[in-house]
Formats: structure tokens, C-alpha cells, sequence
């Protein structure tokens, strides 16, 4: 079983195609873990109207806005899955991401996978392609983040007790360079198999909200 745990904050526009990605994945064996984060509840009727398709899932609404972050780390304590999936409410995934992950890792032992993907804009539009390496280890993931969230599945209990931590932005970031410490299998995978959305009034976009974030990376969690 896969759990994939999709964090929803005001993405009407986009979500619909997101879950449509899920749902056409050639893999079925997944449970869907959706986390309500907005500041009200004005959109949960829409968000309940296109889930309740799905064969397995779980709406977890959050009292209060808590963020990307906190609300992953929610997802993951309601996650039942062997392997645990990420995706952002505007991302796409192709149909056979699943798929081909899992098969690889079970057949490389691998406890945590990630994809190449391809940049679009809000419009669908294709910008650019961002390729992974063939190995991966610690000194050179700090340099450079090649990691995509969106493309990454990796083991439940390989994760133990690390969470998110508490930051705006790059706290994916934060997480990986966490995990990558225990020396352990990291499996970069050539193939492009997910879409990253690039919004204009994201977080990921905030120049100045990156580096103040940043700076907490290495200075306080690294």
C-alpha cells in the first residue's frame, strides 16, 4: 500500500487535474491522504465532491491554517501505507509514477526514490526539465537540492520519527538532508515522471521568504 499525502490550501484552480493525475495511476494499491488547511471551510464541499471517487482515502480537516509542513506531518500519522508519497495540490503526476517507482525500489532495496520532472506554469505550459543525477549522497545534496517533493516516495519506517520541520519553505528540503545522513539508499531515477507547478504567488516563489529559510537550514538544522 501506498499512502500519498496531498496537503490542500486554497488550490481550486489546479487540484482537479492533481487528483486526476492520482486516479489514473496504472498502480492502484494506494490510499489517498487529503489535508484541509485552509483558513475556512467555504471549500470543503468542493474538495468532498471530487475525493469521494476514490476507493481509499482520508480527509483530515485542520482546525486552524498550520501550513505545508505541519499538515505533511499530520498526513504522515494518518498515513497506513508501507510507502509514503508526496504530492502539492497543483502538481501533476504521469500515470505510471507509481509504478515504476516502487518496482524500482523493491528491486534496488532503495528506502527513499525521487524522478527528474518537468517545470510547467499556470497555463499548463511547459518552461523547462529538471534532471537528477545518477548518485546522490550528503555533501552533494547540500549544495544543490535536486530533490522534487512531488517525485519522492520513500519507506514509512525508514522515515522513524523525522518530521517536517517548522519553516515556510525548504522544509523539504530540510528533510531529505536529514534522512540522507543515516547512509542509506537514496535512488535518483532518470525518467521525468511528475509536473512541478510554478505559481506566481507561491511561497517557493518568495525570494526573500527562500533565503530567510534557507538560512535555517544550514544554520540551525544542519
Amino acid at each position: 500500500l501506498v499512502s500519498i499525502i496531498l496537503p490542500y490550501f486554497y488550490k481550486k484552480t489546479f487540484v482537479d487535474k492533481t487528483l486526476k493525475s492520482i486516479k489514473k495511476q496504472t498502480y492502484q494499491n494506494f490510499e489517498l491522504v487529503f489535508i484541509y488547511d485552509n483558513y475556512d471551510k467555504k471549500e470543503l464541499p468542493f474538495v468532498k465532491n471530487i475525493i469521494k471517487d476514490f476507493k481509499k482515502y482520508k480527509i483530515v480537516v485542520n482546525n486552524n491554517n498550520l501550513g505545508a509542513s505541519k499538515s505533511r506531518n499530520i498526513g504522515i500519522k494518518n498515513c497506513k501505507g508501507k510507502f509514503i508519497a508526496f504530492i502539492d495540490a497543483d502538481d501533476i503526476w504521469k500515470p505510471s509514477k507509481l509504478k515504476i517507482q516502487i518496482k524500482l525500489m523493491l528491486k534496488n532495496n532503495a528506502n527513499f526514490s525521487y524522478t527528474s520532472y518537468k517545470i510547467i506554469d499556470e497555463n499548463n505550459k511547459f518552461i523547462k526539465t529538471r534532471n537528477v543525477s545518477n548518485k546522490i549522497y550528503y555533501e552533494k545534496l547540500l549544495n544543490h537540492c535536486e530533490i522534487g517533493l512531488s517525485t519522492v516516495i520513500l519507506k514509512k519506517n525508514f522515515l522513524g520519527k523525522k518530521i517536517f520541520p517548522p519553516i515556510q519553505t525548504q522544509e523539504d528540503f530540510a528533510l531529505w538532508l536529514s534522512l540522507i545522513k543515516k547512509k542509506t539508499t537514496f535512488l535518483p531515477i532518470k525518467k521525468c515522471l511528475s509536473y512541478w507547478r510554478k505559481s506566481k504567488d507561491s511561497l517557493s516563489s518568495n525570494s526573500f521568504q527562500k533565503f530567510h529559510d534557507a538560512f535555517k537550514v544550514f544554520h540551525i538544522y544542519e
